[in-house]
């Protein structure tokens, strides 16, 4: 009841200011985790309580997928969606599909970090008010690295190194299932966040810099990939290849894995009283190259924007308002143990005491390194994907790192042009 409470009373963002129209809504939203369970029970609250009904139209958990079929509805001029949770990364490129929020959002969005509202905010326009933030860290069996007396690992090297003996010594003991490390390989948008972390935190920069610099093509970039593929087969699987991030949960909640690399979602469903790992892990943030090297997380998170081709856009911004207002934020958090995007609940009891990590989680995210999606525009699909593609060629033996991202460099000179 009080988790439902807690929901109900946001409802006074969605009415602030005054009553609507009762219209008919459609919401487009993943499918990672319980998100889909979380957003149906947050609707029949804003049903109830404004009259208008919400049609919630799933999709597939992968990003890369979801924001193809975004671009497709709305270069059609699609009506039938009026509400879509995007990525972090999708404001410059659907932009001008989406309405400017900024005059609706006015009471509230003081609320929320500013360097999260600048990262949905374009040419002045607030595109998308932010849902949950997202950094990923390093999860670890804490029960495994004390029955073998070792220390959460600062390096990739001493995770790599740790994954193989105690992934070891547990088969000999009868743990035949068991691996090292499990993360996101397979070819798509989580394998881009993965490679990432691992070129910027063995110092060889983030693929596109700031100023438009292609500077993907470097010594410490190149080691780093090679490292990871020392990996397959090692202390993970080769199945990896194919991950997403419910693969690799799915590994790591069934007790299968001693390091996983995933976001803070994994964390409430790996305490889940159906979890094999339930109290017996921890997390920290991900490793780096050596020591004076900084730990680099991916800027994740997810948003909510109005379709500009909506003819329901009044009910749709109260939709929009009322997910991300603070007590649905903060029963998201309690629940599915999401990054809240707005200050105050980083200091919040009930928050602190259902995920007593996520206090530590703030300067993860704060500090988390940004994929180049604002540099390259409505480029940086094209870009993302033909960097996990040399990520991918190098993890699977097409080529070394060296000459993959050789060959990366090439393609994205051509892809730039004159500018970005």
């Amino acid at each position: 009841m009080k988790k439902f409470a807690l929901a109900l009373s946001a409802l006074s963002f969605a009415i602030a200011a005054g009553p609507i129209d009762a219209a008919e809504i459609s919401f487009a939203a993943n499918t990672t985790g319980k998100n889909v369970e979380f957003l149906n029970k947050q609707l029949a609250i804003f049903e109830k309580e404004t009259g208008n009904q919400v049609k919630l139209v799933t999709m597939p958990s992968s990003s890369s997928e979801q924001f193809s079929q975004y671009r497709l509805w709305l270069a059609a001029g699609n009506k039938d969606i009026d509400v879509y949770q995007t990525d972090v990364i999708w404001a410059p490129q659907l932009a001008d599909q989406f309405i400017d929020l900024k005059e609706a959002t006015k009471d509230v969005a003081g609320q929320f970090f500013p360097s999260i509202i600048a990262s949905q905010t374009v040419n002045g326009r607030l595109v998308a008010l932010p849902l949950f933030t997202d950094a990923p860290a390093l999860f670890y069996r804490k029960d495994l690295l004390e029955k073998y007396g070792k220390q959460p690992p600062k390096t990739w090297d001493e995770m790599a190194a740790t994954a193989k003996e105690v992934q070891d010594k547990e088969r000999q003991a009868g743990q035949k299932d068991l691996w090292g490390y499990v993360f996101q390989g397979n070819s798509y948008e989580g394998l881009t966040c993965n490679a990432l972390e691992w070129v910027k935190s063995s110092g060889g920069g983030q693929i596109v810099e700031p100023d438009g610099t292609i500077s993907i093509n470097n010594e410490k970039a190149a080691a780093a990939l090679e490292r990871a593929k020392g990996w397959i087969g090692t202390i993970s699987p080769p199945g990896v290849l194919a991950y997403q991030e419910e693969e690799s949960r799915g590994v790591w909640q069934t007790g299968n894995a001693v390091f996983m690399r995933n976001w803070p979602y994994a964390y409430s469903l790996g305490n889940g009283a159906d979890s094999a790992v339930k109290g017996k892990f921890d997390v920290m943030t991900l490793p780096v190259a050596a020591a004076g090297d900084k730990p680099s997380s991916t800027l994740g998170g997810w948003n909510l924007a109005v379709s500009k081709y909506s003819e329901k856009q009044e009910a749709a911004i109260a939709l929009v308002k009322f997910l991300a207002s603070k007590d649905v934020q903060k029963a998201r958090a309690i629940e599915l143990s999401n990054l809240p995007t707005l200050t105050d609940l980083y200091d919040d009891k009930d928050v602190a005491a259902a995920q007593p990590f996520m206090p530590n989680w703030k300067p993860i995210f704060q500090d988390a390194v940004p994929r180049p999606s604002a540099t390259a525009k409505v480029k940086y699909n094209e870009v993302s994907s033909k960097f996990w593609t040399a990520v991918h060629n190098t993890l699977s033996g097409s080529g070394s790192a060296a000459e993959n991202l050789e060959l990366l460099e090439a393609d994205l000179t051509a892809l730039k042009g004159d500018a970005w």
